[in-house]
């Protein structure tokens, strides 16, 4: 499970290099007069571009660790099992709507909106440890 947040870490780290790339352009540096500002604007928006597609694939990785984190939620039992699916229905939610960012962009409005409800495990799961916390079987219990 942590093996998946750990590749996404440097995939976003080296994503970030587009949005330097797009500020370093705008900002005009000194190597950059032979450009004009219409062609510094273009390569700006193409690194700004790039930075949106990078940002999907580090979300891949991001979906791809709700699943086991669901599924130790489900079998745990110190917390409600709706939660564990919930979380796994989010990893899906998260996949899709990364792969569609990378490979289908023109419909990631389409399928963000048709995913937002999924999205809401994350936060479910949270507001429940916050209110509620998870409450472990009773040592009694546990023993027979």
């Amino acid at each position: 499970m942590v093996i998946l947040i750990v590749v996404s870490i440097p995939i976003a780290f080296v994503n970030e290099l587009n949005s330097i790339a797009a500020l370093v352009l705008v900002r005009g540096a000194d190597f950059l007069s032979v450009f004009d500002k219409a062609q510094r604007d273009a390569l700006a928006m193409l690194f700004i571009n790039l930075h949106n597609r990078g940002f999907s694939v580090a979300e891949i990785f991001w979906g791809l660790w709700l699943f086991p984190l669901g599924l130790l939620v489900y079998r745990s039992r110190f917390l409600p099992r709706f939660l564990g699916v919930w979380l796994a229905i989010a990893g899906f939610a998260w996949v899709t709507l990364s792969l569609t960012g990378v490979l289908l962009p023109q419909y990631v409005d389409k399928v963000y909106t048709y995913s937002q409800p999924a999205f809401f495990g994350e936060i479910a799961l949270m507001l429940w440890l916050v209110i509620k916390g998870a409450r472990p079987p009773a040592l009694d219990a546990a023993i027979r």
